[in-house]
Order: structure tokens, then sequence, then C-alpha cells
């Protein structure tokens, strides 16, 4: 087994750029740093970094071997220093991902709560509408909507969310109002042009699945525009109702053909199988189980 001084040498070389900055950042001797590279290359049996005269670069094989150890290495570093200081209170940096839509009226506050209740623990956002790589960009967590691909993630669901058909008033009142599914297509329908198919709605009809094809004058790849197309009477949208509670709220908007509504989508939290949740994290999860309300959404 390799020492922890030896790996940690490793991690600094790559993550400052060569020998001499590893050494000026763990205050170490360059020798010391040099003598833990060598000794870890012996012992995985394969070059990690390549040394020239004027700089040390990352093999193939080294980049990869970063990416694998890296986050353990921290949950070591971390339980070392828990350990050593006897703490009961948890501490440290907790790096989570979630849908750039979806964190700032659901999530933080959440995490304001949770920060309130464990001073020690600092919170990083990282704000994305993809399903980035836990381990390489080493996030602790996700929250992620709609159904999980197989992968090496461990999850916990949180809720399910609705996604309604939408209008406001006053194109219902010049329009009318559609009473199934079928009826759209004689109504203008605002259509998001960005991910995919988003001119074919679902729907649930006599309990099958069942899919319209929609159209109107006006499309757009921004959801913003979207919704304030269709809160100005312009046609009929299709959205998670997250994410324009508050113009339903408002009577700004209101939902339709609710019997009709396709099955609600999961959230859940995330993290990554093959680590083992630190404390923080497994707070984390624990208490956003408690504070997300998705009765409403």
């Amino acid at each position: 087994m390799q020492r922890f001084e030896d790996v940690e040498a490793f991690l600094a070389i790559v993550d400052h750029g060569g020998l001499t900055a590893a050494a000026r950042h763990l205050r170490r001797s360059l020798q010391s740093v040099s003598r833990s590279l060598a000794a870890l290359e012996r012992g995985v049996g394969i070059e990690l970094v390549r040394r020239t005269t004027r700089q040390s670069t990352p093999t193939e094989a080294g980049l990869a071997f970063h990416r694998r150890v890296k986050p353990a290495l921290q949950e070591i570093a971390d339980a070392r220093l828990e350990a050593a200081s006897q703490r009961t209170e948890p501490s440290g940096l907790l790096r989570i991902s979630a849908p750039v839509l979806f964190a700032p009226p659901y999530l933080v506050p959440a995490v304001a709560a949770f920060m309130a209740r464990y001073p020690r623990i600092d919170v990083e956002l990282k704000l994305s509408d993809r399903f980035v790589d836990l381990i390489t960009e080493n996030i602790d967590l996700a929250v992620r909507i709609g159904d999980l691909p197989d992968s090496l993630l461990k999850a916990r669901r949180l809720g399910k969310l609705r996604r309604v058909v939408f209008g406001a008033p006053a194109y219902f009142a010049q329009h009318g109002r559609p009473q199934r599914p079928e009826d759209l297509v004689r109504h203008q329908c605002v259509v998001r042009t960005f991910d995919g198919d988003t001119d074919t709605w679902p729907f649930r009809v006599g309990g099958k699945r069942k899919t319209i094809r929609v159209s109107g004058r006006l499309r757009a790849d921004n959801t913003a525009a979207v919704y304030a197309a269709v809160a100005r009477g312009l046609g009929i949208g299709f959205t998670p109702l997250w994410q324009i509670r508050d113009l339903v709220d408002q009577g700004v908007v209101e939902p339709i053909l609710v019997a009709f509504e396709s099955p609600p989508v999961p959230i859940h939290a995330v993290w990554p199988a093959t680590r083992l949740p630190s404390a923080k994290v497994r707070l984390f999860v624990d208490f956003l189980a408690t504070q997300l309300d998705t009765k409403g959404l």
C-alpha cells in the first residue's frame, strides 16, 4: 500500500504544474517530493509524470490515476483531520451541482437553512443543466431532475415534479380553452426549440401515453421568452410546473388539461457510488429531503 504522503505529492505535482511548485505548496523539500513520486511510480509499476529539466507533465496513465485518486485522498484527509481533532460538528467544503433554474428558488433556501444549522460547513454551488461527471469535476453530490440513466451513482429520491400545459386567461377568452389534448392542433402553441422534439407534447389518455404534435407562429430557444410570450397571450406552452409556479400563483397563467398530464418526473440527490459519502453529504441529503416540498410542484 502506498504511503499517504507519496500520493499527496503526486497530486500536488499535477495540480500545481511541477515538482518545485508542489514542494512549495506542501512545504516539503524538492528532494522529498521527488522521492515520493519515484516511490509511488515504483509501487504502481508505471511512469505517472514525465520529467525533463524544464517541466513535469503527467502521462496519460498519470492523468487517469489522478482522476481516481484525488477524491479518495480528499476523503482520507478529511477523515484524518476529523479524527485528529475529535470534532463532533461537521465541517469542510460541500460542492453541489444542480439545474440552473431550479437552484435559486428551491435549492438555495435549503442551502441557507443548512448553513445556518452547520456554520462550519461551506457550500459551493455549480449550476448546469447537463449531467456533470461528479468524479471528474470533484462534485460531492448533485440534484437531478428526470429519470436517471444507469450509472455509478447512488441516489435518494426527493420527490416528483409535474409537467403542465398552460396559457394566459386572455388567450383562452379569445380562442377558447382546449378540453382534450387533440384540441391543441387547432391552437397557437409557443414551442421551445433547444432540446429535441419540443413540438411533440406527451399526455396520458385512457391510461396510455399519447403524444400530440403542436405548432404555432412563435418559437423560441429560451424558456424565459416562452413564458413571457404565453403570459402575453401569444399561445399555449408546455413546461415543468416548478418553472412557472410564481406565474400560476399570480394568476398570470393557468394550467390546463390537468386530467391528461403525463406522469411527473422524479427528482433525486445523487453521489458517486465509488465514494463513501462523507458526513456532510449524508447530513445535507437528509436535510434536503425534509426541506424540499414538491407537493405543489
